[in-house]
């Protein structure tokens, strides 16, 4: 007698606690710079991120949605530390909870919970910080290599915010002497929120991604790559010193929105064509509120803006069925 029943039909051992943990795994190396260069308080600040989401998806899905809590999936713990990442290192207590609230209750659990919310709820969460709070949001704490009690701290400007403030006739070289060298953003030896300041850790983070095929390379390379064009023809045609290319690709939250948020299975498009148009427009939209809006940074905006494409994106760039058609 035949069985029948819904699909799926074949067995695999990826599940979603399999593919989070993989993603929590890879953003192991940027969570270790961030403490390694701005000590206790980025501890305290990826803690009480990551505490605070847990603890309040259980809240939430035992109490208002009225079902299994999802805890133990770890999405939550990702929402966490993706929303710690995109951080200051000295964030209050307080206001971190406010995030992590933000980004469970209103991102997630009220569009119904996981694999339901058409926006990041990471995201969600900092951009709603970045609103209520611009103060504490845009001050950053310089980074002391193993300065674990921040004895000495000091603030300093991005080197986005530098770029940005820069005016249309300042040199080259007098831009240098004020922003780190490529070797420092690389690293992460730079001011930022403190998730985003390593190029090498996120990098690292990508490269565990691909090998474990959680993510395809199709977001991260067209996002990057779209950004990076555009920067480049405009620093080459406008002579426009603040237009440096590898600058922009080093600074500011470009890698860790391209590898981790952006590539989101929920608020991603599904087919590989929806993929490419999806991180073609996170480029552009990044290139433009960078070059025109009065904010320095523009990845957290473009991400979003394009979550909400999606269903869209989805629509038009749906595989046609094999033996049929084109309508």
């Amino acid at each position: 007698m035949l069985k029948v029943s819904t699909a799926p039909h074949m067995y695999s051992p990826t599940n979603t606690m399999s593919i989070m943990r993989d993603v929590i795994i890879s953003l192991v190396p940027a969570g270790l710079v961030a403490i390694a260069l701005f000590g206790l308080n980025a501890l305290i600040t990826i803690v009480t991120a990551v505490a605070g989401c847990v603890v309040m998806e259980y809240i939430a899905c035992k109490y208002i949605l009225k079902v299994k809590p999802s805890t133990k999936d770890l999405s939550a713990i990702v929402t966490g530390l993706l929303l710690a990442y995109n951080l200051p290192c000295n964030m209050p207590v307080w206001m971190t909870l406010i995030g992590c609230f933000v980004a469970i209750i209103i991102a997630k659990v009220a569009f119904g919970g996981i694999g339901k919310n058409l926006f990041n709820p990471a995201l969600i969460g900092r951009v709603f910080l970045f609103i209520s709070f611009p103060i504490q949001m845009t001050t950053w704490v310089k980074p002391k290599l193993f300065d674990f009690m921040n004895a000495d701290v000091s603030t300093s400007a991005t080197t986005l915010g530098i770029l940005k403030h820069a005016d249309a006739g300042t040199s080259a070289t007098s831009l240098t002497s004020n922003i780190p060298n490529y070797l420092e953003m690389f690293l992460g030896y730079t001011g930022g929120s403190m998730g985003e300041v390593s190029a090498v850790a996120l990098l690292l983070g990508l490269v565990y991604l691909l090998y474990r095929r959680v993510i395809s390379w199709h977001i991260p390379f067209y996002y990057v790559a779209t950004f990076f064009v555009l920067t480049a023809g405009f620093a080459y045609y406008t002579g426009d010193a603040s237009l440096d290319p590898l600058t922009h690709l080093l600074s500011g939250g470009l890698f860790l929105g391209a590898f981790f948020m952006a590539t989101d299975y929920t608020t991603s498009p599904m087919s590989k064509k929806g993929k490419i148009i999806f991180a073609i427009g996170c480029g552009v939209l990044t290139f433009v509120i960078r070059r025109y809006s009065a904010y320095p940074e523009g990845v957290s905006f473009a991400i979003l803006i394009m979550n909400a494409f999606v269903p869209l994106i989805d629509k038009l760039a749906k595989p046609r069925i094999f033996g049929t058609g084109r309508k």
